[in-house]
């Protein structure tokens, strides 16, 4: 495969919602399995980084260390690439419970800013890419894009946090992290600016809108655990249906007729490439953002239509445009492999400089 620095463009590889202690009870790495088929020198694709949307676990209550044990083993898969090529974020299924310890299970086995080496096996030192900030919150460069990295935080009672059961899966982040991303947001006019968070936003992409996740059965009515807002970040700073991020996205166009980001990408929600519950697709643009869900790479975890996919995005040096692609990991819907009406071209602010 080419590497990085033979060329000058990018490759991103987008994944998300693996949920490996669901599919290994039917015989199936999720995780690994994925990353041996990106690697195959026949069948794979050129990668440089990839970015981990989150639901790493696929418990219905708190995860526990022979799950993150398994995580890490998956990871481990990878041949042409180092673990820290990973970047990763916190999903719904990966949370702690209230009165334990601050999602201790992500940061001890997940761990993207390399706090917990001897579990994780991550070092940020050896990332080519460093990143800079917390577990929370935290930010790395690639040339000139800026990846800003963002925690669901449903760690507390509900109904913001899970309960003693289910994923509790409506998305949440707190204030300072929501003051932390509009600051960055400001600071990088000049700058392609990628957020990456387990959710999308409200009426974006597939069954992101009230009611929708819920009703149509791609998430649990958990009643407790504001259902109507299960498929996207509903809480910001505890407040619900707060549209703390919509309305920032919206008055950004409507005072300097410019997208406040390039690119949001999120997962969550998993089903066919194909969906377009709520009149949306996996990929739309809105407020001149564009917003991608990348979708799930679980077979077996989710009753509607799990089918395992991932997203690349390739950028190219000069370029203000990025390609968008659709790889099938199974052959349940399509044959395996890059599935073409998916394929999108997204116009981005500025070009892509290395």
């Amino acid at each position: 495969m080419t590497s990085q620095n033979d060329r000058r463009g990018l490759s991103l590889w987008g994944i998300s919602d693996a949920h490996v202690g669901t599919d290994i009870r039917f015989g199936r790495r999720s995780l690994a399995e994925a990353i041996q088929q990106s690697e195959d020198p026949e069948h794979g694709f050129d990668w440089d980084l990839a970015v981990n949307l989150g639901d790493f676990s696929g418990n219905q209550t708190p995860p526990d260390d022979e799950e993150g044990r398994l995580v890490v083993e998956q990871y481990g898969a990878a041949t042409k690439h180092q673990r820290e090529d990973f970047y990763d974020v916190i999903g719904n299924h990966d949370s702690s419970r209230a009165g334990e310890p601050t999602q201790w299970w992500f940061q001890k086995w997940i761990d993207p800013t390399g706090q917990s080496t001897e579990f994780s096996g991550v070092d940020n030192a050896r990332r080519e890419y460093p990143v800079n900030g917390t577990w929370e919150r935290y930010s790395f460069e690639v040339g000139n894009i800026l990846f800003l990295m963002l925690a669901d935080r449903n760690d507390f009672p509900p109904p913001i946090g899970r309960g003693e059961h289910g994923g509790y899966p409506a998305g949440a982040v707190t204030g300072e992290t929501f003051d932390w991303w509009r600051d960055q947001v400001e600071a990088n006019h000049d700058r392609i600016v990628i957020t990456c968070h387990h959710h999308m936003i409200k009426e974006t992409t597939v069954a992101s809108g009230l009611n929708e996740g819920c009703d149509q059965g791609y998430h649990g009515r958990m009643p407790d655990g504001a259902p109507q807002g299960s498929s996207f970040i509903y809480f910001v700073d505890g407040e619900p249906d707060s549209g703390r991020f919509e309305n920032y996205f919206a008055e950004r166009e409507a005072a300097t007729d410019r997208p406040g980001i390039d690119l949001w990408l999120g997962a969550h929600t998993h089903t066919h490439p194909d969906d377009r519950t709520g009149g949306r697709s996996h990929i739309e643009t809105k407020w001149g953002v564009n917003f991608v869900n990348v979708s799930a790479l679980t077979r077996y975890h989710g009753v509607r239509n799990s089918i395992p996919m991932s997203r690349l995005f390739t950028f190219e040096e000069g370029s203000d445009e990025v390609r968008v692609q659709c790889y099938l990991h199974t052959s349940q819907y399509a044959p395996q492999g890059f599935y073409a009406p998916s394929e999108r071209v997204l116009k981005l602010r500025r070009a892509f400089e290395r």
